[in-house]
């Protein structure tokens, strides 16, 4: 199994499409978290025991609300990753099993891979990288953040540098498309070779 992972606003969800069209096998962790947080779900419990703040009236989790909170107070995050991530790997490392097994190319696309120690049980780690001021601009323009609200999204994860230091593959997503499909496209060569 790949892992697949960069940072916030480092064009992750686009490399993952573009590796889906050349055959592979994407799990979503982020869609896996949304599942296990769905109302009755094991998941959905555990953070509105801990956060009973963002239940809306119809039960639900507000989840922008939930985002605001984590990302004011690591505490508070790091208490909502022990609730979630568990679920949310298993799931992965059950999907990815059964892909496998039929022959299947499975890349995990986790946000947290690094800072959650995911490497350990992923066999290689590709990183989707853009610089940090790049990284900033597109947070700002695409969540309509103030720099300081992107900037603290950004240091709730690990740097992208040292993420790219890590990787077993890079895919710089800094220039066109066409530049970053080019290096999705050799990637996947290599891989299937």
């Amino acid at each position: 199994m790949y892992g697949l992972t960069g940072s916030i606003a480092t064009g992750k969800s686009t490399v993952a499409r573009m590796l889906k069209q050349c055959g592979a096998s994407i799990i979503d962790a982020d869609q896996i978290a949304k599942a296990v947080t769905a109302p009755g779900e094991p998941g959905w419990y555990g953070v509105l025991e801990a956060f009973p703040e963002v239940a809306t009236p119809e039960r639900e989790i507000d989840r922008k609300k939930l985002a605001s909170l984590i990302f004011e107070d690591e505490a508070k995050r790091r208490r909502l990753e022990s609730i979630i991530h568990p679920l949310v790997f298993e799931q992965i490392k059950t999907e990815a099993r059964i892909l496998e097994q039929n022959g299947r190319v499975v890349f995990a696309d986790i946000p947290l891979l690094y800072e959650t120690n995911c490497q350990t049980w992923i066999n290689f780690v590709v990183v989707v990288y853009v610089p940090e001021h790049v990284q900033l601009a597109r947070l700002m323009q695409r969540d309509s953040l103030t720099e300081a609200e992107a900037l603290r999204r950004i240091r709730a994860q690990w740097p992208i540098e040292l993420k790219r230091q890590l990787a077993d593959f890079v895919i710089d997503n800094s220039g066109t498309v066409l530049e970053t499909q080019l290096q999705v496209d050799r990637l996947w060569q290599r891989i299937i070779e």
